[in-house]
């Protein structure tokens, strides 16, 4: 693969084959696309819609299967979206800072690992919350902009096993918190905030090829890597 800038969305095409593999670059996102999915609830209505905003190959797909969602994935990336379709994702082709799709049209909006790698904060923000039905659930996850995360998510995290592929992440687009709650609040969504980390023992076994899965729990910290849940008013 050639050395691509930071941030660069075609690294992900380079990338197509290694998102479904549990121990590819991408294992890190299979434990934060369980931890998300658990913070969706099942369906309140007939019909009910969820837009997986980033959705690269839908990794988020077999855990929200059966809660009564049409899943809806939007990213930029082609060969992902062939593997989120495969995967029972309706895909859609698009930027998150122009979504290609009507206003108030979900029941559910996710946001995984996606809001750190955009240029425009306010904007992403906006069309997310744009998409949300009154009573709608937004669903983040994302990375805090501190010193912590630079070192654990890229100087680090970068070099080993399941971590970010190299390039992955531009740290000055990580996300502030309290900024990102500002932002939703703007757009009628008053947001929880919690961290999340991965189980410590977890990480020795899968390092260790003892397992393929690996739990992420949640913690007070929001300095490294962090969750937002809240709903449209």
């Amino acid at each position: 693969m050639s050395r691509r800038r930071r941030n660069d969305p075609a690294q992900y095409d380079d990338l197509a084959g290694e998102w479904w593999k549990p121990r590819g670059a991408f294992a890190a996102l299979h434990w934060l696309a369980e931890a998300r999915g658990a913070l969706v609830p099942p369906a309140e209505r007939p019909g009910a819609v969820l837009v997986d905003l980033g959705c690269g190959a839908g990794l988020l797909a077999p855990h929200v299967a059966g809660k009564g969602y049409r899943h809806i994935g939007v990213d930029l990336g082609a060969a992902g979206l062939v593997d989120a379709a495969r995967h029972g994702v309706a895909a859609v082709r698009g930027d998150v800072l122009h979504v290609p799709l009507a206003d108030e049209c979900a029941d559910v909006v996710t946001a995984g690992e996606i809001l750190e790698h955009v240029p425009d904060l306010s904007q992403a923000v906006a069309k997310a919350c744009r998409l949300l039905r009154p009573g709608g659930l937004l669903v983040i996850d994302t990375i805090a902009p501190t010193v912590a995360a630079r070192v654990l998510m890229v100087t680090v995290g970068e070099r080993v096993p399941g971590g970010p592929p190299p390039g992955c992440h531009d740290p000055d687009l990580f996300v502030d918190p309290d900024r990102l709650a500002r932002e939703c609040a703007a757009h009628g969504v008053n947001l929880r905030l919690r961290g999340i980390t991965p189980h410590g023992l977890d990480v020795v076994r899968w390092l260790a090829g003892r397992t393929d899965h690996v739990r992420m729990r949640p913690t007070r910290n929001t300095s490294v890597l962090y969750q937002a849940v809240g709903r449209r008013r």
